[in-house]
């Protein structure tokens, strides 16, 4: 199943090796910037429902200024195996890390918005090398982790037209040109759109999709609750609560609606670093209130160090607008079912944006191998609970390797 044939010679794509290091005047420069924000008013509210809290932003942005140290991160991220590579006309990068294990399975895993290759970070071990954190070598990846067009250190697009679909096909091409004959694809957020959306063009090599933001919804329903219209009757128990959880998501997505519509608009990410923390901290309730515990020094899945490795590398990298346009350029539906025909697992963490009922993924996907509930853990799981999450991804893959 896991043959490789290595593409190499004259006629062969470049790959090549990538490293990063911030200067020391950028890393100088952001202090400077964070130590010299105009604070606004605290709410007038004594919870969240304005927003990011005044003490929250401030809390972290004082442990950025005089205790984060991003010299670690960049260390770690430089520790792995990074390539870049021209898709289409653009520079995508992308991690490739192999395991030792022999017959390891190829996967790609796919980030999302306000993610990035830091997201997968904690899950690189336990998938490469199981056998070292309590699995078996029969479980073990070959890992290729891109970054999305103009996310990070990935080109970024000088023209329209990199939505989900173009990003898929350079994801499969990207998986061709490292030779992989068969592999898996997993993704969450922009991500699971991304890998559906691979699944789609059934490229001879894919042999199933792991997702943990499964789009199950029944086209009709979704259209009813993004109207905030009534939906049909006789829906289970189960059904009811992903409508109740998919109307609240779509009341709080205001970020989405302003990325999508006027993302040239935020240029202020680009000159405030505790702006685009702000902005990034309040992705939808369940999310900001989990990482405010954790800030305020209650131990959560994911640490204030964390949340600001990603924001770091969005600030050094100045890709806060870039990577917004994705919302702008893109034309499919987040929830609802794409057809995909391939296998599928789906791993459902309770604070995701909806819980995809069971029933829902089984008409969604024909090829359902794979349905779990997991008691903990939300729309990021390789970054909040990567131990589970990666439990998660070997069992979504164990029947299909051994077909």
């Amino acid at each position: 199943m896991n043959q490789v044939i290595e593409k190499t010679g004259a006629g062969a794509p470049a790959i090549r090796p990538f490293e990063f290091r911030a200067s020391d005047a950028d890393l100088a420069d952001l202090r400077r910037r964070i130590e010299a924000t105009r604070w606004p008013d605290r709410e007038t509210v004594n919870d969240s429902t304005q927003g990011v809290q005044l003490a929250t932003i401030q809390k972290l942005a004082r442990h950025w200024a005089t205790q984060y140290d991003w010299r670690k991160t960049e260390a770690k991220l430089n520790a792995a195996p990074n390539f870049i590579t021209n898709i289409d006309g653009l520079d995508f990068h992308f991690l490739h890390v192999r395991s030792k294990h022999e017959n390891a399975l190829p996967l790609l895993m796919a980030h999302g918005w306000p993610g990035s290759i830091i997201e997968r970070m904690k899950i690189i071990g336990p998938l490469t090398d199981p056998t070292a954190h309590g699995g078996g070598a029969s479980d073990a990846f070959h890992l290729v982790i891109p970054s999305m067009p103009g996310y990070a250190f990935s080109e970024k697009p000088k023209t329209t037209g990199w939505d989900p679909v173009r990003i898929a096909n350079a994801y499969i091409e990207l998986m061709e040109r490292l030779g992989y004959v068969e592999y898996g694809v997993s993704g969450g957020d922009w991500g699971a759109i991304i890998v559906e959306q691979m699944a789609l063009k059934t490229p001879s090599g894919l042999i199933g999709v792991h997702t943990n933001m499964a789009g199950v919804v029944p086209p009709e329903i979704d259209k009813a609750l993004a109207r905030g219209d009534p939906l049909p009757a006789g829906l289970t128990e189960e059904e009811q609560r992903a409508c109740d959880q998919i109307a609240f998501a779509y009341k709080h997505i205001g970020y989405a609606l302003l990325m999508g519509d006027r993302p040239q608009t935020l240029t202020g990410f680009a000159d405030s670093p505790v702006g685009l923390a702000a902005f990034m901290l309040d992705l939808y309730p369940k999310r900001y209130e989990m990482l405010a515990r954790s800030i305020d020094g209650q131990p959560e899945g994911e640490t204030p160090d964390d949340f600001l490795d990603n924001i770091t590398l969005s600030w050094l990298t100045n890709t806060a607008i870039s990577s917004a346009r994705l919302y702008w350029e893109n034309k499919t539906p987040y929830f609802s079912v794409k057809g995909v025909t391939i296998p599928v697992a789906v791993s459902v963490f309770p604070d995701e944006l909806y819980e995809a009922p069971k029933g829902w993924s089984e008409k969604a996907y024909p090829r359902l191998v794979y349905y779990n509930r997991l008691p903990k853990g939300g729309h990021f799981p390789a970054w909040e609970q990567p131990e589970l999450y990666s439990q998660e991804v070997r069992a979504g893959f164990r029947t299909l390797r051994m077909q």
